[in-house]
């Protein structure tokens, strides 16, 4: 599955970042006569004592969901790993969980938080929170992708120089990391379940996209006339992302593994936030099988709706954005 990294430290940076960086649309009454999709949307249970809680990532058999959550204790925000198992809702706190990555299978749950202004990768396994190790010299390290062998990929930052190296912690060497062979400057944000891993490489405005095969090959991924490649994740065998080919608008692409070609996506897309491996696409407050893309039900007159992740079922989670009143929500039938 996919991620795009958020940092929730604040009641109000979170709905921000949940409002803009998502492209969530906000509703303004009616539908108009554009198709909605005909799918089923529902509150997800949540903590009562919360104050903003969605869901962030959902488990490819769509078994399990991850998401996370703030409540305030005393005068800090205390942080909330949210993981349903059905309509089963398990609470989690620790100072840990501020971000919600990822979730597998089995429901091994990735994300990252902060320790001394340091983000921190964690995993939740066996109902705990374990810190993972990190590269030495880094001055912070993330995680972005589980994949249901429970190999985890992310990124760190280099004191020393800046740069960015792609990091692995390996599911048969427990308790270890590993740079990954990959382009100078690269961000892994996406493994799938051969070992593939894909990611980004290079400033802002001048990136490539590229992967990584299981036996150690590297290849871009980009389109024509590409000025910029950005890769948000993976899921199938499928990467989605967005190529700056010009213009005021990047385009949004989903790239095909197995033959590494690109195709546009739906410009009304607001962002591309996870991937099935049916190829369905979710970001913002669509959902979209090829060229064309439909509305996600459930936004209204100032509210709206952010699609954060979609199981191979077709089940999508997220949530619903009322005025500041963040809370979670799935789609069936999608």
């Amino acid at each position: 599955m996919t991620h795009i990294a958020r940092r929730r430290m604040l009641a109000g940076v979170a709905a921000g970042l949940l409002t803009a960086s998502l492209g969530v649309a906000t509703g303004s009454g009616a539908a108009s006569a554009e198709s909605v999709r005909p799918c089923s949307v529902s509150p997800l249970p949540y903590p009562a004592d919360s104050y903003r809680a969605s869901a962030d990532a959902i488990a490819p058999t769509g078994r399990f969901i991850a998401g996370s959550g703030l409540r305030t204790s005393g005068p800090v925000n205390e942080p909330l790993l949210l993981l349903w198992e059905g309509f089963r809702l398990t609470t989690v706190v620790s100072p840990l969980v501020e971000t919600v990555v990822d979730v597998n299978n089995d429901g091994v749950v990735v994300g990252f938080g902060w320790v001394n202004g340091l983000s921190q990768p964690w995993r939740y396994r066996d109902g705990q929170v374990q810190p993972l190790p990190v590269p030495p010299g880094s001055k912070g390290t993330v995680v972005t992708a589980i994949n249901t062998g429970g190999d985890i990929v992310g990124h760190s930052n280099l004191a020393a120089t800046g740069e960015f190296i792609s990091v692995i912690w390996p599911a048969a060497r427990p308790g270890t990391v590993e740079v990954l062979d990959a382009p100078a400057g690269a961000m892994a944000v996406g493994i799938i379940d051969d070992g593939t891993i894909v990611g980004t490489a290079g400033d802002l405005g001048a990136s490539t996209g590229w992967i990584r095969h299981p036996d150690g090959r590297l290849a871009e991924l980009t389109m024509s006339d590409s000025r910029s490649t950005t890769v948000n994740g993976a899921g199938g065998h499928w990467a989605i992302g967005h190529v700056d080919q010009g213009g005021t608008n990047s385009t949004k692409v989903r790239w095909d593994l197995r033959t590494g070609v690109g195709t546009a996506l739906d410009p009304r897309l607001p962002w591309v936030n996870d991937v099935n491996a049916a190829g369905v696409v979710v970001g913002g407050d669509r959902l979209t099988r090829g060229g064309g893309s439909v509305l996600l039900p459930g936004a209204g007159d100032r509210i709206g709706v952010g699609a954060q992740a979609i199981a191979d079922n077709g089940v999508v989670v997220g949530f619903r954005n009322n005025a500041g009143d963040v809370r979670p929500i799935r789609w069936i039938g999608c």
